[in-house]
């Protein structure tokens, strides 16, 4: 199915609300690799392939994108990353309880308000895309 092209006016909304989130105070690395990391937890091809792009476009390293998937072993992200990536995990597997109490704390030490309203509203947003990409199996193009 063509979402876009079936349901145009709610799409249009949704690429608005990414758009606006885009104009916010969260880094560009930081939107990035959230994107990334929601949607390798999510299984979503189309926006790993998308997002792994951009973030280097937005001056990531390979070798951060790579090792992505084990954050927490690596040593080459700052702890406002680990901050962020922790939470967009927390959210993403959304267990009984939520995200912790401790996790929240340390978005907030790491980041301003605005900025962890942009965390919110992206880890949301990825969200909503890898539940469009992965049951209509959306695939990025083959170069």
């Amino acid at each position: 199915m063509k979402l876009a092209k079936v349901f145009p006016e709610v799409y249009q909304a949704w690429f608005a609300a990414e758009a606006a989130i885009r104009r916010g105070p969260l880094s560009p690395v930081v939107r990035e690799l959230v994107k990334i990391r929601v949607s390798q937890i999510n299984g979503c091809v189309y926006c790993i392939d998308l997002h792994t792009t951009d973030a280097r476009l937005a001056g990531e390293t390979e070798k951060r994108i790579f090792q992505l998937d084990a954050w927490r072993e690596s040593a080459l992200y700052t702890d406002a990353e680990r901050a962020a990536l922790a939470y967009a995990e927390a959210v993403t597997k959304l267990g009984d309880h939520g995200v912790s109490d401790e996790v929240w704390a340390d978005v907030e030490k790491h980041f301003d308000e605005g900025a962890t309203a942009g965390l919110v509203a992206i880890t949301a947003m990825i969200n909503l895309w890898n539940r469009i990409g992965v049951p209509l199996r959306i695939q990025p193009d083959i170069d």
